[in-house]
């Protein structure tokens, strides 16, 4: 089992926690990595984008000129998109862009995000993120004694002064346990999580 240190608020280090191989040490699958960030990015879209073809633009019943003898080329309508008020020539359609995995799949995914994170070092785990008060200069201070820049934080449920004294700061995303995804565990430079959100992701996803 891989083990990491534990720091606390002030950056110095506690202690040693030992991670479950079952969830931090499993062979990472680019593959599925891959499709679960292609799958969030893709079913984060509308897909309400529309533009009118040539039969669904109003006007142009009538032939604009004869078709022979004027000079002109032949034209049968004024809304053909060569004209200027014309239909699109393959106009986007309202569609759904969703795209489905399975759940064995998607917690693979998220096994082997967790697990990269923690072989390139930039995993770091912390005794306890607990503010007396909402500030935003005391969470920042956190992170530069942990030496953390473009974060992800990973908060247990005791946490929600931390989480609201983060909403302001660059380059910094709080997430509780059950909201944790690919896309951000590889977006930030470092996922940051206390001693007992670790343990909760592992009764969770072991």
């Amino acid at each position: 089992m891989a083990n990491v240190s534990v720091y606390n608020m002030e950056g110095a280090e506690v202690g040693t926690l030992e991670l479950n191989d079952a969830v931090f040490g499993v062979e990472v699958n680019e593959h599925l990595v891959h499709m679960a960030v292609v799958a969030q990015l893709a079913n984060k879209r509308q897909g309400t984008q529309k533009a009118k073809t040539r039969s669904e633009v109003s006007g142009g019943g009538r032939k604009p000129w004869r078709q022979k003898g004027t000079g002109h080329a032949r034209q049968g309508s004024t809304r053909a998109p060569q004209w200027k008020g014309g239909g699109v020539v393959f106009a986007p359609t309202p569609r759904d862009y969703t795209i489905t995995l399975n759940k064995k799949e998607k917690r693979a995914a998220l096994k082997s995000a967790l697990t990269s994170r923690v072989q390139e070092n930039k995993f770091v785990v912390v005794d306890s993120l607990k503010f007396d008060e909402i500030k935003t200069k005391k969470f920042a201070a956190v992170l530069k004694n942990l030496k953390v820049q473009k974060a992800l934080v990973v908060l247990d449920d005791e946490c929600e002064k931390t989480a609201v004294s983060a909403r302001n700061v660059a380059d910094v995303k709080t997430a509780r346990v059950n909201t944790i995804n690919v896309y951000d565990i590889l977006k930030y430079n470092t996922v940051v999580a206390t001693k007992a959100a670790v343990s909760a992701i592992e009764e969770v996803y072991a």
